[in-house]
């Protein structure tokens, strides 16, 4: 908090609420027939940081409450008055106002940063109205279905969920095991997501990566089927396929950051080998494309489902108790059993369980890495099974020395750890 006598942090306080203004009223400067612009902004921006000062020497808080109220209804009737000639009610600048106002009062408060942050957030917001606009005019029933799903996983479930350890093992925690169904499905909306708005026009780069977040699996089979039934598809196809097998690593190396920062370090250096191998092998793949023709989309399902969600949090704690008994029956050796049959059909749960048990100090940090390299290898090997299968010996003979070159890499890798 500032000082009531001038100063130098209180001139500074003043500048700041005053760019704070000037920031939001370059973007409002824009609009025609605007009712308050640069100018407005910076003094209401100014008035805020003043109103705080006055409110602190009064104690009185009534002060920054007259002064957001007069900025209001001078805003509203400004528009009663006189209203915009594209028939907009202009809530929209109101409330940019009263932002303003609000952030000129918190710099004077001392929280600078937040309110600058806050400021550059709030200009984004405005500039981007029309993209804005556009994206939620595009969301289907299942988009909006999968953000509110999603916000009930995070928002409404993962609170009210106990954080301790139960069962056997004290292997469940319940919390725990939630807030991972929370990370994955989040990555898996935010792909799901970004599929969605790159389309079918914008090539197999795009496609591969966006797809490889939503579901590998899913982005796989269905090239692997298209490219069966249209040759010409082949090379785009072992393009996406490699590009979303990528993306799996990528995503792996992401969530160990998230959940075991310490382990992530020497756990990319692993999956490195894997990813800078299937780069090489992609953009030759890529380099022999030619045109940019409308690709189809990967079947991708509503990744943040409530069913899916139990049944991934089901399957991961399920993994952290086999994990925990076959690490104290068998050793090492029963995790990496059990690693490579889950990471058939889900590399995520292994992946988490395994992360959970080295934070839990009953993994090394090498028995970690080896046992989600394992999984990986296992998931890739599924993927692979399904490229042969479903696309052909045509795909096949296209698609197999890039998967291989990823295997290689992880192998490698681990092998060097």
């Amino acid at each position: 908090m500032f000082a009531a006598e001038p100063g130098y942090e209180t001139l500074q306080a003043f500048a700041t609420s005053i760019g704070i203004g000037l920031l939001i009223g370059l973007e409002r400067e824009r609009q025609s027939d605007l009712k308050a612009g640069l100018r407005t902004f910076a003094l209401v921006g100014l008035l805020g940081c003043v109103s705080a000062l006055l409110a602190q020497i009064t104690d009185s808080g009534w002060i920054l409450a007259a002064g957001l109220i007069a900025i209001s209804a001078m805003m509203i009737a400004a528009h009663v008055s006189d209203p915009l000639d594209t028939g907009d009610p202009g809530t929209t600048s109101v409330v940019a106002l009263m932002v303003c106002y609000a952030l000129g009062a918190m710099v004077w408060f001392g929280y600078t940063s937040t309110a600058v942050m806050l400021a550059i957030a709030t200009t984004i917001l405005l500039y981007f109205k029309a993209q804005l606009h556009g994206i939620s005019k595009s969301l289907t029933h299942v988009d909006l279905l999968s953000i509110l799903q999603f916000g009930v996983l995070a928002l409404v479930i993962l609170p009210i969920l106990p954080d301790r350890d139960f069962g056997p093992y004290q292997a469940l925690n319940p919390h725990n095991i939630w807030w991972m169904v929370v990370l994955i499905s989040g990555v898996s909306l935010a792909g799901y997501a970004a599929l969605r708005l790159a389309g079918t026009h914008h090539g197999a780069v795009l496609i591969g990566l966006f797809g490889g977040f939503a579901s590998s699996t899913a982005t796989t089979m269905i090239f692997a089927r298209h490219a069966r039934a249209n040759a010409d598809l082949g090379r785009t196809a072992m393009v996406v396929i490699l590009l979303a097998n990528i993306v799996v690593m990528v995503r792996l190396g992401v969530v160990s950051f998230a959940v075991a920062p310490e382990i992530a370090g020497p756990l990319f250096s692993v999956l490195g080998g894997g990813i800078v191998l299937g780069i090489a092998a992609t953009l030759w793949g890529w380099r022999q494309l030619e045109g940019g023709d409308a690709l189809p989309m990967p079947n991708v399902t509503n990744p943040t489902e409530i069913r899916t969600a139990v049944t991934f949090g089901a399957l991961y704690a399920l993994i952290l108790m086999l994990s925990a008994w076959l690490q104290d029956v068998a050793g090492n050796r029963g995790l990496y059993l059990l690693a490579l049959a889950s990471g058939l059909t889900d590399v995520d749960a292994i992946t988490l369980s395994s992360l959970r048990m080295f934070s839990m100090e009953k993994l090394s940090a090498a028995q970690t890495i080896t046992a989600i390299i394992l999984a990986t290898l296992s998931n890739l090997a599924f993927k692979t099974g399904l490229v042969v299968v479903i696309g052909g010996p045509a795909l096949a003979r296209l698609a197999l020395p890039g998967l291989a070159a990823i295997a290689a890499g992880l192998v490698g890798g681990l092998v060097l750890i």
